[in-house]
């Protein structure tokens, strides 16, 4: 006897369909399965497709957005990544169901028996499809700029902990991992990271421009993954910019500007002011900044009490601060929320707005298949209304 061949699932969404360079406005996506058949003109369908009708209850007017892809996210609903899995599972699903359908999850700086137990953990969920990576923000981070992240777990650079995250992640799960170009050590980091498959990301550092500039380069000149460095959530864990002390943030943007870096940018309207978000889509253009949320377990929760990485955090309107001197403690909006923002209150186009949220960071981390909607991509989709609020959101080729 043999068993029943597997019901092949077709879906057919119509709309305006956001593309990498544009927008078709009666446009279609069609999925088979767990990918993406066809994208494009409504009236160009392949045979086949033409009669499909779309799911019940669709809706004239919608939008269709390739998933979002966040590659800097601490936690959500409650849950925060790190050695729990039932509370990693909570964060990924919340970012999910609100249309970041690929998240890197973020460990903070903590002991290496803490962190190599948090890598084990999520690279388990790497290979259960439920996240795409791992970040590791610390601890090689430097105390005068260490924000959120608790002083007491930061120290100099140690290869030997980045060969044993990677081992305890499991072989392609460690994506990227933030550090300070000016620790003791630090300048064999990009190498060790290298060796077991993540990208270096300059963050939560003192060092000047030109010590920022060389490490950015030692990077690139590695070529893992996207081939770019990563300057974590721009601005925040640095010194300001200055005429005469550009610093590390003049180095990242030197570097994006020329295509040679890419810069992580928390567009919630509160770690950054909006003419500076505007700023850096005009100086450095969408392919080359990537949008992460950079949140925290507060997301999608009320205003009150939460923690992150044993440190306790106050959230208030859209703000979470340590709770002991008020530095910003990662964020609460999802990728949607920083689209809708930089669309309706900035004037941002949404194709460069979306490109930012989805096939930049893609790109800049190698995940593939994932970030734009394409014949032969995985079918992540999410659907949004007028007001760029989340319709329905299918993540491969599942309805969330």
């Amino acid at each position: 006897m043999t068993s029943a061949s597997p019901r092949t699932s077709r879906i057919l969404l119509t709309g305006a369909v956001v593309l990498p360079d544009r927008v078709v406005t009666d446009g279609a996506v069609a999925v088979t399965d767990h990918t993406i058949e066809y994208v494009g003109e409504r009236g160009s369908l392949p045979p086949g497709w033409v009669d499909v009708a779309e799911p019940d209850g669709w809706q004239a007017g919608l939008t269709l957005l390739p998933g979002l892809v966040d590659v800097h996210c601490h936690g959500g609903n409650g849950g925060e990544f790190g050695a729990d899995p039932g509370s990693a599972h909570r964060a990924a699903r919340h970012h999910h169901q609100h249309g970041s359908t690929t998240v890197v999850g973020s460990l903070v700086s903590a002991p290496a028996s803490t962190l190599v137990a948090g890598a084990r953990t999520l690279g388990d969920l790497v290979r259960s499809g439920e996240l795409a990576g791992i970040h590791l923000e610390g601890p090689f981070l430097s105390t005068v700029r260490c924000g959120a992240q608790n002083p007491a777990a930061l120290v100099d650079a140690d290869e030997s902990l980045v060969a044993a995250l990677g081992e305890a992640a499991g072989e392609g799960a460690f994506a990227q991992m933030t550090w300070a170009p000016e620790r003791a050590g630090a300048e064999t980091v990009p190498a060790a990271l290298a060796a077991v498959g993540a990208l270096g990301s300059v963050g939560h550092t003192d060092a000047d421009f030109a010590t920022v500039t060389r490490a950015l380069e030692t990077v690139a000149g590695l070529g893992v993954r996207g081939g770019l460095p990563l300057a974590t959530h721009l601005f925040n864990g640095m010194p300001p910019l200055l005429s005469r002390s550009p610093g590390p943030v003049g180095a990242a943007i030197a570097a994006a500007a020329r295509g040679a870096a890419v810069v992580e940018v928390i567009a919630d309207g509160v770690h950054l002011d909006g003419g500076t978000v505007r700023m850096l889509f005009d100086a450095v253009g969408p392919a080359h900044l990537a949008l992460v949320s950079d949140a925290m377990s507060a997301s999608g929760l009320p205003d009150g009490a939460y923690s992150l990485g044993g440190l306790e955090v106050t959230v208030s309107g859209r703000a979470a601060r340590l709770t002991s001197n008020g530095s910003l403690a990662g964020g609460v909006s999802t990728l949607l929320d920083q689209v809708r923002w930089l669309v309706r209150d900035l004037g941002i186009p949404l194709v460069e707005a979306v490109l930012a949220a989805s096939a930049t960071p893609a790109r800049a981390l190698g995940l593939a298949g994932v970030g734009s909607l394409a014949a032969g991509r995985r079918a992540d989709v999410v659907v949004v209304d007028s007001a760029l609020t989340a319709h329905r959101v299918l993540r491969r080729g599942s309805w969330l």
